[in-house]
């Protein structure tokens, strides 16, 4: 091969990560797979993804994985330009699929925050409301959590090498507690826990350790909260800490589901 000749391009499909508006755990889960970040690595051409390199290569992209919430008018062109130039777009974690904890401000007047937080608001420039992803394009698949679970990401990254669907479960995290064996914590003790009402995806990682679930991955497919209402009120909680229960990571998700009423359709886990 001369200097001359044009660079040959990789076979490996490329692999884009981008962030919006978030904390990076989710993209902090990718690079923690460590051993099998060096499989992924063999598969695909890594080609953007600054908490890794700096190296950014501009696209097309064969997948990319977004986090963090759509929250200024500059996150709206940019997710534009990302779908453009991605065949498949996978949004990681709660702020990518449901807005993210600061989706808190939606249900406020961003311009109180704003005076409260900056000496200076006049130079922000931001949305009124957080949002995901698939609030402005269309996206391929979300994978829920905060942050992400390893495993579940795994699987996404392989299932699009192989060209199939991901597998990942719909059901929720009393399903995995019933699974690993986990006494439930609300029967038991009388511990106020989302677990009926929420995504499968960590394990059921708290309710192990004696806690109750406090809903990071999102409502379930299907999601009962008027009946889950009455066992939080017995469980010692009135209306506004069932409220607040509910609005943290994933508030904009329970808050539609809440306003849909009994047996309303969460978020998808694929679209």
């Amino acid at each position: 091969m001369n200097a001359s000749d044009p660079p040959r391009q990789s076979a490996r499909p490329r692999l884009g990560v981008f962030k919006f508006a978030s904390c990076d755990g989710c993209q902090l889960t990718l690079l923690d797979c460590e051993d099998e970040l060096l499989g992924i690595a063999a598969e695909l051409e890594i080609v953007h993804f600054a908490e890794a390199s700096s190296d950014a290569a501009p696209g097309p992209y064969d997948l990319v994985l977004v986090e963090g919430s759509v929250s200024t008018p500059e996150h709206v062109d940019r997710i534009r330009r990302i779908r453009a130039d991605s065949r498949h777009l996978v949004t990681i974690g709660a702020c990518a699929t449901a807005g993210g904890v600061q989706a808190l401000r939606n249900y406020a007047h961003v311009e109180e925050y704003l005076a409260t937080v900056y000496a200076r608001p006049d130079y922000i420039a931001t949305l009124a409301t957080s949002t995901p992803v698939s609030a402005h394009v269309p996206v391929d698949f979300e994978l829920r959590g905060c942050p992400i679970d390893r495993g579940q990401l795994l699987e996404v990254v392989t299932a699009f090498l192989a060209g199939r669907k991901p597998g990942i479960p719909n059901h929720s995290v009393c399903f995995s507690c019933k699974r690993r064996g986990t006494v439930c914590v609300t029967v038991a003790h009388g511990t106020p826990c989302l677990g009926p009402v929420t995504h499968a995806g960590c394990g059921a990682l708290c309710p192990a350790y004696g806690r109750g679930c406090y809903g990071c991955f999102g409502p379930a497919r299907t999601t009962n909260l008027p009946a889950l209402v009455p066992l939080l009120h017995r469980d010692g909680m009135d209306d506004e800490d069932a409220a607040r229960f509910l609005h943290t990571f994933n508030v904009a998700a329970f808050s539609a589901v809440e306003e849909q009423g009994p047996g309303a359709t969460g978020a998808e886990g694929a679209r």
